[in-house]
Parts: structure tokens; C-alpha cells; sequence
């Protein structure tokens, strides 16, 4: 519209300019050409009767003459008398004197010119627009040719003006109305266009948001409309895509669930008997000790792999709650390491007193995972530090071993994800990173992992220290029913379950 408007508005400033410059031109020089003509035969027809040397009367009277004319111009008449002074003859004496008349006219008027070619007279008929006193005048000179008096003409330009000035003032009228109505245009004109690319926006807007039934209302066979029904066309065809995957997804969580349920009871009764086995190695034949020990860590593993898909399956299904309590960070912390038996090789940086309000058992399972992976990758000592800051808590887990490989850094928390495809079998899942990161988001909170400029892994937990508008305080901790004690107890058993190799 702006666009529009501009072009809109110069081109009638443009037409009305030079309606107005052609206008002034025309109504000035058919002003002024009846002027000087009626003055040039005005000057003959006045001066011709009078003798060679007139007398200043006899001046004054064909002044008189000359301005009684039907263009209302005032004259000036300047000639010789008998005793070889000048006359001067003025019809209007307050209006045109010999001061009144320009210095470059007057030399212009009394110069002689040779007569020769072209050039039929000595002198000629000159002219100039002036202003006096704030009013527009033509002036013209010119000297009787053959001998006569040298006479001037003063013609008031001030109805022309008006004229002109009528003309501008409706010219202005004009270019404003063309500019307001090219401005209603241009809005009709937008809005054709604007109102279906912004219902397009909106839609796509919604559609961005989920709404994934979001439809335009379609009419017409322009390009805009083409898009409207390309538009829905994708929306259709998005919608059934993700109901699709949708029931993929649902359809994948409720096998690795039912799957970790049904395998948890013949897993229990395994996990008994590997127990009583694991308690008479002692008396087994030295050959056969081996193998019941094999059985029974990855008995084991088996469990932990179990309890980590059930937890995996409850962030996934968003069934996983927040039990808060207020607790000392530094007491967790110590009951995490003290629990595990870590006490030798982990040194903790932490004052007594920071009270937030968590999880606990969350809370237990991240450090857990932390720490027990900094111990199982990096080198110790394993240096645990808690500080306040602002409103959030922050806890750094830095070991003192070699590192984390660059392009390992951006995979460290995902599921089953292991730094060396040539050990694809580890003691652990590959998940524990994996449920440390989904217990701090739960809780509003991150973790990040870096390397220290002096060596060695750095994993940052920020949580707030107060996780209450997180909760919902009338729905029980569904994650709490089954497995939660392999998470917060883990590391005593058989230490934590690190999310990568490195």
C-alpha cells in the first residue's frame, strides 16, 4: 500500500506540475502578448502626431492617451524638449517612474542596433516581469524608431496570479483526492491478497502448534487459492502421517512395557536362584565356579536392563511424577556416595545448609549415574561440587581422566548410544545418562557435558531449587510403583549404568 501510494502520489504531483507550469505559461504569455501589442501600436499611434521636439503637455497628454486602453497598463513617456532638457510624462506617478524601470531595460531599450540583414530597425520593443511591493508587474521599453519619444508600460499581473493561484489550490485538491482515492484502491487491492496469505499464516501457525486438523476454507482459482488447497492437501496428509506414527510409537511402548513386565517374574525367580548360586560358589567345582559367577552378573544385567526400559517407558508414556521434599543438597550427595561405597574416591565440595525442594529419589538416580560414570571412564579423583546460583542449583561432576572425545560430546545422552562400535557389550545399557537427563527435565532443570581445560569430563546438573510449580501435587508418582528402587540403590549393587564409553 505504501508502495502504491508513493507511485500514486508522484505521478499526480507529476501531472498536476506540469498541468500547472503549461497552465502559467499560457495564461503569462497570452497576457503578456496582448500587452505589447496593444503598447507597440499604442506607442505609434500616440507619438506619431506629436512634433519632432515636443512640449512636456503635449507628452503628458499622449500618456494620457496611451493608458486609457482596454490591457490596464500605466505609461511613461521620456523625450527631449526645446531647451534640450528631458520631459518625462508619467500616467501614474506613484506607480511608474524612471526609477521604477530596471537599470538592464532601460540600456537594452536605448541601445542601437545596426541595420543590417535581419535586422530591419535600430531599436526594439524589450520586456521583464518585476515584483513592487509584493505584487507581479510586466514591464516593457521601447524606443520610436525614425526620431520620438522613448516610452515604458507597467501592466499589473496580480489577477493572473489569482488565477494561478486558484489553479494551484485545485491542482492540490486534485492530487490530494487522486492520492486518497489511490490509497482506498490500494487497501481494496491489498487486502485481496493480504487477507488470504494471513489466514494462510494463521493456519500454518496453528498447524506449527499441532493443531493438525487446521483446514482453509477455499474458493476461487487463482494462485493464491492453488495454495489453500496445496496447503490442506499437506495438512491431510501430515495428519495422517503422524496418527500413523503416533499409533507406531504407542503401539512400541506398550510391547517394551508388557515386555518388562512379563520378563520381571521369571527375571525374579532367576535373580533368587543366582543368588543362593552366587552364595555357594565357595563349594562348586573350581570349574564350574566361572560360569555360575557369568550367570549371575548378567542375570544382573539383564535386571537393570529391564528396570531401565520401564523407567525409559514412563518419561516416554509422561507418566513419570515428582515426589518433592525439602532436602539438604549436601546431605544427598553424601548419602548417594556413602550408599555406594565411593567415599575413598570421590571429593566432595559442599556447604551444609543449601535446602532445595526435589526429588529426592531423582535426584539420588542422577548423581548416581553421574558419579558412577566418572568413575568407570574418567580417573580419580571424582571432584563433586554444589553451589547455589540465583535460583537454581548447580552441581558439577569432573573426573581426571582423558576426556570426551569431540564427536562422542553431542551423543553422550542418547539412548544406547556407545562411543566404540568395536565394544558394542558393556556392563551397562547405554541408558543411564539417557533417564539422569530425563529425571532433571522433569524436574526443569539440565545437563551438560564438557571437557575440563585441565583434563577430564565435566558434567553440569542445573536444577531450580524449587521444582514445586513442576509438580502435580494430586497424582501419585506412578514411576515409583515398580523399579525405583534399582535406581536409587543401583551403585551398591553393581555400580551405576553409564550412558556412553569413553
Amino acid at each position: 500500500m505504501l508502495v502504491f501510494g508513493l507511485v500514486a502520489l508522484a505521478a499526480a504531483v507529476s501531472a498536476s506540475a506540469i498541468a500547472y507550469w503549461l497552465n502559467r505559461d499560457a495564461v503569462l504569455t497570452r497576457t503578456q502578448d496582448a500587452a505589447l501589442d496593444d503598447f507597440s501600436k499604442s506607442l505609434k499611434e500616440a507619438t506619431d502626431p506629436l512634433p519632432a521636439v515636443p512640449t512636456c503637455p503635449e507628452l503628458q497628454d499622449a500618456a494620457d492617451r496611451m493608458a486609457d486602453n482596454s490591457q490596464k497598463y500605466e505609461v511613461l513617456l521620456i523625450a527631449r524638449t526645446e531647451g534640450g532638457g528631458p520631459c518625462t510624462a508619467a500616467s501614474a506617478d506613484d506607480l511608474l517612474t524612471l526609477k521604477t524601470v530596471p537599470e538592464t531595460l532601460r540600456s537594452a531599450v536605448d541601445k542601437k542596433r545596426a541595420v543590417a540583414g535581419s535586422n530591419t530597425s535600430p531599436y526594439h520593443l524589450y520586456w521583464q516581469r518585476i515584483t513592487l511591493k509584493g505584487t507581479p508587474y510586466l514591464i516593457a521599453g521601447a524606443r520610436v524608431n525614425g526620431g520620438g519619444p522613448t516610452g515604458y508600460m507597467l501592466k499589473s499581473l496580480e489577477t493572473e496570479r489569482q488565477d494561478l493561484n486558484s489553479l494551484a489550490w485545485s491542482l492540490g485538491i486534485a492530487t490530494a483526492l487522486a492520492l486518497i482515492g489511490s490509497a482506498l484502491l490500494a487497501q481494496a487491492a491489498a487486502a485481496t491478497v493480504l487477507r488470504p496469505v494471513q489466514r494462510l499464516g494463521e493456519a500454518a501457525h496453528r498447524l506449527g502448534e499441532g493443531h493438525l486438523d487446521t483446514r482453509l476454507e477455499v474458493s476461487g482459482t487463482d494462485e493464491l487459492a492453488n495454495l489453500s488447497r496445496t496447503f490442506n492437501r499437506a495438512a491431510e496428509r501430515l495428519e495422517k502421517r503422524v496418527e500413523e506414527l503416533s499409533a507406531r510409537e504407542a503401539s512400541s511402548r506398550r510391547f517394551v512395557a508388557d515386555m518388562s513386565h512379563e520378563l520381571r517374574t521369571p527375571l525374579t525367580a532367576i535373580t533368587a536362584v543366582t543368588e543362593v548360586l552366587e552364595e555357594e560358589t565357595d563349594a562348586l567345582d573350581p570349574m564350574i565356579a566361572p560360569a555360575v559367577q557369568l550367570v549371575v552378573s548378567e542375570t544382573r544385567r539383564l535386571n537393570d536392563l529391564v528396570e531401565n526400559l520401564m523407567e525409559v517407558t514412563r518419561f516416554d508414556a509422561g507418566t513419570a511424577r515428582l515426589v518433592l521434599d525439602d532436602v539438604d543438597v549436601a546431605d544427598q550427595v553424601t548419602a548417594c556416595i556413602d550408599a555406594r561405597a565411593w567415599l575413598d574416591a570421590v571429593e566432595l565440595d559442599a556447604e551444609r545448609g543449601i535446602m532445595a525442594r526435589l526429588d529426592p529419589r531423582r535426584l539420588d538416580v542422577i548423581l548416581a549415574n553421574l558419579i558412577g560414570n566418572a568413575l568407570k571412564h574418567g580417573g580419580s579423583p571424582v571432584r563433586v561440587s554444589v553451589r547455589p546460583e540465583d535460583d537454581d542449583l548447580l552441581i558439577r561432576v569432573r573426573d581426571h581422566g582423558p576426556g570426551i572425545p569431540e564427536d562422542v560430546l553431542p551423543h553422550v545422552f542418547d539412548r544406547f548410544y556407545k562411543a566404540s562400535a568395536s565394544r558394542p557389550r558393556s556392563e551397562g545399557s547405554g541408558l543411564g545418562l539417557s533417564i539422569a537427563l530425563e529425571n532433571a527435565h522433569i524436574h526443569g532443570g539440565e545437563i551438560t557435558a564438557d571437557n575440563h581445560p585441565d583434563g577430564g569430563a565435566v558434567f553440569t546438573l542445573r536444577l531450580p531449587m524449587d521444582a514445586s510449580r513442576l509438580s502435580e501435587p494430586d497424582q501419585p508418582d506412578q514411576g515409583g510403583s515398580e523399579g525405583d528402587d534399582r535406581q536409587s540403590g543401583q551403585g551398591g549393587q553393581g555400580g551405576p549404568d553409564e550412558g556412553s564409553e569413553r
